[in-house]
């Protein structure tokens, strides 16, 4: 079912909508969740919630891609669920190396000046993602907008994890680089 047929189903709010979101995007979110949590009961109870907010949210909202909405909340709830499971309060502490090896190439701790720089960072990193070849956005967005691993990436894209892993090191790089020559502070 396309997803127009779906947010049309949420309008009407037919339980269907939620069924066809999940047969559509449910791998997807269950991979994504479960890429941050590295648990399948965790990814199952985010995807859930997921579901949830997407009930509440449709309507009014009409998103224009209704799997981008959909995954960016899925990835919102888990990384909300890491944090609270992996706070320093709870015994825990900060150790995802996938966000270890992003926060190289991204500006310091946030100030009130960086708070109000945020959207031109945003809009700078889409626009270095736009200009890279296809195969190294797909890496990208996979290893930290879905959190997959570089095994994953690899299985995915038909190359060798050496390849993704250098892939990823390089395309970091380039990021802090024209970064830097935006002159976005790092």
């Amino acid at each position: 079912m396309n997803d127009e047929k779906i947010i049309e189903l949420y309008f009407a709010r037919s339980e269907d909508a939620i069924t066809e979101t999940d047969r559509k995007y449910g791998t997807c979110c269950r991979r994504t969740a479960f890429g941050i949590l590295g648990s399948h009961e965790d990814s199952d109870e985010c995807v859930n919630d997921t579901y949830m907010k997407v009930w509440d949210a449709i309507p009014p909202e009409r998103p224009a891609k209704l799997g981008a909405f959909v995954v960016r909340i899925v990835r919102n709830i888990a990384l909300d669920l890491f944090r609270r499971r992996s706070s320093v309060k709870n015994g825990g502490g900060y150790n995802s190396v996938d966000f270890e090896e992003i926060a190289e190439c991204l500006p310091a701790a946030e100030t009130v000046e960086s708070a109000v720089n945020r959207q031109a960072v945003l809009n700078a990193v889409q626009k270095f993602l736009s200009g890279l070849p296809k195969e190294k956005r797909v890496m990208f967005v996979r290893r930290y907008f879905y959190c997959c691993t570089c095994a994953e990436i690899a299985d995915e894209l038909g190359i060798s994890e050496g390849k993704a892993k250098v892939t990823l090191q390089r395309t970091r790089e380039k990021l802090r680089e024209y970064l830097e020559k935006e002159g976005i502070g790092i």
